[in-house]
């Protein structure tokens, strides 16, 4: 048989990918792995006793907010990255500017602080579990995220497992904010976005092995 007929051959049975079995797989990833961070986040850590009361603080909101962007900017990156040849476009400078605006509000807060406040506002009081427990809340997403990409065609593999980690990290981040009792910008602008890297960088890491087809 020649090449030609060959190509032909195995041509012939293929059908188009349906447009929407990107958002599809997606959002089974999401209606599995955010649930279930959920409930990790409850069992590990539990939702703090006054969260009624920390939602008349704007600081409360900038963290949904802040998370919440870079979710969007990770499931919009993940989903472009699992088809060959889709630019990301302006998508990086989606997820730049989140960290941008919250590093300088960061660095605002501490040069209006008093000298001996700024460890505080810096370390508060979980600073040495903050990154961890975010980065192990986003497991069950990361999970379901891979799955996601795995079955579709992501040619840049370590571009797509990063996106995978991003955006199961910012949901995470999204999550530990129903526990977290801190709310200075610039612990959050350390911890939060050392608990998203986290993940980010492991995707990158794992993406070249596991998603390859």
């Amino acid at each position: 048989m020649k090449t030609d007929e060959l190509i032909l051959l195995l041509a012939a049975d293929t059908a188009p990918v349906s447009a929407s079995a990107v958002g599809q797989r997606f959002a089974i990833a999401l209606s599995i792995g955010l649930p279930a961070a959920v409930v990790l986040m409850v069992i590990t850590h539990g939702i703090r006793a006054d969260l009624l009361q920390a939602t008349g603080e704007l600081m409360f909101w900038m963290k949904l907010v802040f998370a919440g962007s870079l979710a969007l900017g990770g499931l919009i990156a993940s989903q472009r990255l699992g088809r060959p040849g889709v630019p990301l476009g302006g998508v990086w400078a989606a997820l730049v500017a989140p960290v941008l605006a919250l590093w300088l509000l960061a660095a605002m807060v501490l040069m209006n602080a008093a000298p001996t406040q700024r460890s505080y506002l810096i370390l508060g009081d979980t600073w040495n579990t903050c990154a961890f427990s975010i980065a192990l809340i986003s497991l069950p997403q990361f999970v379901t995220t891979l799955w996601a990409l795995k079955g579709l065609a992501p040619t840049r593999l370590a571009l797509a497992g990063a996106g995978a980690g991003l955006l199961s990290g910012a949901l995470s981040a999204l999550v530990y904010a129903l526990h977290c009792p801190e709310s200075a910008a610039p612990f959050i602008g350390i911890w939060y976005v050392l608990g998203i890297a986290i993940p980010t960088l492991a995707g990158a890491l794992l993406g070249r092995r596991l998603l390859r087809w």
